[in-house]
């Protein structure tokens, strides 16, 4: 099995685990009420919560495969209009390569293209797998990466560099940071 040379494996298995975690929390109810019994009574008696349960699980296996999958590639080159681990990545191939080799989704090639066809998100509301923007090229979302948790991303960052992970929190990416954006299945092409 292939090392984790960023996170260790034993803080990537740590990783995922709280990020099954969280997603269970966020799940879950506080207190139900007697609408909600109903409604989950409802809802069971037609074989939907095991179809929404199961949705879930789809999601975060996803999430997860694609932080695997990129890691996986850690020490690729760049290569500006590269989209193959054999040849090399740039920013947007590399985003784009995954997605669509993870999750059968298919994102424009561009960086800026992909901000325009995903949906904005919030900062705080980032999960692993999201994708992230930066302003690197005086023009805004000119920078792509995907969020690995805990503040970080992955990506292919410039000529003579290799795939990698940063943390946002360093100052020249915090003062580059043009916005988070989620990919779901209705952002893609047919």
């Amino acid at each position: 099995m292939r090392k984790f040379p960023f996170f260790g494996y034993a803080c990537a298995m740590r990783f995922f685990s709280l990020l099954v975690t969280l997603l269970l929390a966020c799940a879950a109810h506080a207190s139900p009420t007697v609408a909600d019994e109903a409604t989950d009574g409802f809802l069971a008696d037609r074989g939907l919560l095991a179809q929404i349960a199961d949705v879930g699980e789809e999601v975060t296996a996803k999430a997860s495969a694609l932080v695997v999958n990129a890691m996986g590639l850690l020490g690729v080159p760049y290569r500006r209009g590269g989209s193959s681990s054999e040849t090399g990545f740039d920013c947007s191939g590399f985003v784009r390569t995954l997605y669509e080799q993870t999750a059968g989704l298919l994102l424009p090639r561009k960086a800026e293209q992909q901000a325009a066809a995903t949906q904005k998100i919030d900062r705080t509301e980032l999960q692993p797998g999201d994708l992230v923007f930066f302003n690197t090229m005086r023009r805004a979302f000119s920078h792509v990466g995907i969020y690995v948790g805990e503040n970080k991303f992955i990506h292919s960052p410039k000529p003579g560099a290799k795939v990698r992970v940063d943390d946002m929190g360093r100052a020249y990416w915090a003062r580059r940071f043009d916005g988070a954006r989620r990919v779901t299945q209705e952002d893609t092409a047919p």
